[in-house]
């Protein structure tokens, strides 16, 4: 079992993450899984990895039923928790940044139901072929596929369209950390798309929007003004750190060894079109 383990929780990981969201559930159900596992008998396990992947699949579906009427009650837009993936350059990491879906995706998966996000994640994220799908969900082939059909509509996602995001360099990333010190709006707002949203997430235990941010005067003025907040509250030892977040060029804000948000950026011809900021401290600690 320690070599399955070691073979396998990387993806288990990926796959538990993009269903769930959370890196916390995500770990708790590979680990469930595995004491399971020990468990069942060798003939079960001759073929690990669909088994092993379809127990973390029924593991998470149960788990989603818990964390919607969570999500119910939650304080503001709710978002996906972030982790890093540079600095823990290893094999097993390497493999978990290959499979993941963009955050921008890990997003518009809340818009679906548990079986249509199910289908897509190991479709689009793990490249899972049809057939094994079918065999992993207990359904018909076609079903599959037409679950696929409606998450991508429910997306806005084409049916020729790629599953990918506009790449965001650090030099990007550089230059809005240098508008935000800047201060000028005008400045700021030739960065932003007409149609630019902004959503952040502190969970009622910081101070955030509680809903998502759209006209892009709004959008400047709010971000050059927690900015200048932050600059207030934490005199200097404000810093901003440029970081790979989910295999993405983001940004770690800290004070110290406190670390207070992630920001993920997402481009549309050269301009921000959205922008995710996460501030809850309970999704915090991956980053």
């Amino acid at each position: 079992m320690e070599e399955l383990y070691d073979q396998y929780k990387a993806l288990l990981f990926t796959l538990a993450y993009q269903l769930t969201g959370s890196a916390a559930d995500a770990e708790d159900a590979v680990q469930d899984v595995f004491v399971k596992a020990c468990d069942v008998h060798p003939e079960r396990l001759e073929e690990p990895k669909a088994y092993l992947c379809k127990m973390v699949t029924n593991h998470c579906l149960n788990q989603q039923k818990s964390a919607r009427k969570k999500r119910e009650m939650y304080v503001g837009p709710w978002l996906p928790e972030p982790i890093r993936t540079q600095e823990t350059d290893t094999l097993e990491m390497t493999v978990v940044r290959r499979d993941l879906l963009s955050y921008a995706m890990l997003v518009l998966l809340e818009r679906l139901t548990p079986a249509e996000r199910t289908v897509f994640v190991l479709r689009e994220g793990l490249g899972f072929d049809y057939p094994d799908i079918a065999e992993l969900l207990g359904k018909q082939e076609a079903n599959c596929r037409k679950l696929l059909s409606r998450a991508r509509g429910k997306m806005g996602i084409s049916e020729e369209e790629p599953v990918a995001a506009e790449a965001v360099e650090m030099e990007w990333v550089s230059r809005f950390l240098s508008s935000l010190e800047q201060g000028n709006v005008d400045h700021m707002m030739s960065l932003l798309t007409e149609d630019v949203m902004l959503v952040s997430d502190g969970g009622g235990k910081v101070t955030a929007s509680t809903r998502p941010l759209q006209e892009r005067d709004r959008v400047a003025r709010f971000l050059l003004g927690v900015f200048k907040n932050a600059q207030s509250f934490y005199p200097n030892s404000l810093q901003f750190e440029r970081a790979s977040l989910n295999g993405e060029a983001g940004i770690v804000f800290r004070s110290g060894n406190e670390t207070l948000g992630a920001m993920f950026i997402q481009l549309r011809q050269g301009k921000l079109a959205r922008i995710y900021f996460v501030v809850n401290p309970d999704k915090l600690a991956r980053v």
